[in-house]
């Protein structure tokens, strides 16, 4: 059994702010060295060749860097390239039984949560680890409600799994989170210099 992965800092992946795929390849590589330890492959406009070729390269890149790689949804392309799990949106966790069962216990299953009862949900089913979102107010949903650290630590401490905050992540909300690990896409996707927006996104305790 894997149990509980001590994740500090994952990418999600969005290869549409990108001219190509090599282009988001080159930006996740050079976030690995920042110190990404998870990228969780997040294509929903793919179809499942060109998803399977990206998911392979990307499959090589983290293992280079001794990180896991997650693949949403499509269970198949993650056992297909060996990658270390699967994520799945709020609407499938009734399906993570099943799926672990499908998979074997050397693959991870997350899932996106937005309340307590999604929290307990997935754990009840077999999650590995959890999101809870949104943490903070986001770019990509301007005026959606957020729920703030205190909730945030509160929902967290309701579940025996780690739980990744999503969600608004910059440097300067690090500490409200008390060292749980945290999830990105546009702070590290749309920097200048990845590794470095990456370090800045590591928790490091004074």
């Amino acid at each position: 059994m894997l149990g509980k992965p001590n994740i500090k800092l994952l990418l999600l992946t969005d290869s549409k702010r990108f001219n190509n795929h090599q282009a988001m390849l080159d930006c996740i590589n050079q976030a690995l060295v920042g110190g990404v330890d998870t990228v969780v492959l997040r294509e929903k406009h793919l179809d499942s060749a060109k998803l399977l070729s990206l998911a392979s390269k990307l499959q090589i890149l983290t293992k280079q860097h001794q990180a896991r790689l997650m693949i949403h949804t499509q269970a198949d392309i993650a056992q297909a390239v060996e990658a270390d799990g699967v994520h799945v949106d709020a609407k499938s966790i009734p399906e993570i039984r099943q799926m672990k069962q499908w998979l074997g216990d050397d693959y991870l299953i997350s899932a996106s949560c937005h309340d307590e009862n999604e929290l307990q949900h997935a754990e009840s089913q077999g999650a590995n680890f959890c999101f809870l979102s949104p943490v903070f107010p986001t770019q990509s949903h301007p005026g959606a409600p957020s729920l703030g650290a205190e909730i945030f630590l509160k929902l967290a401490a309701l579940v025996d799994i780690p739980v990744i905050a999503l969600g608004g992540i910059e440097q300067d909300v690090l500490p409200l989170l008390q060292g749980h690990g945290v999830a990105t896409m546009g702070t590290v996707l749309n920097a200048k210099d990845p590794k470095s927006a990456a370090q800045n996104l590591l928790y490091l305790p004074s």
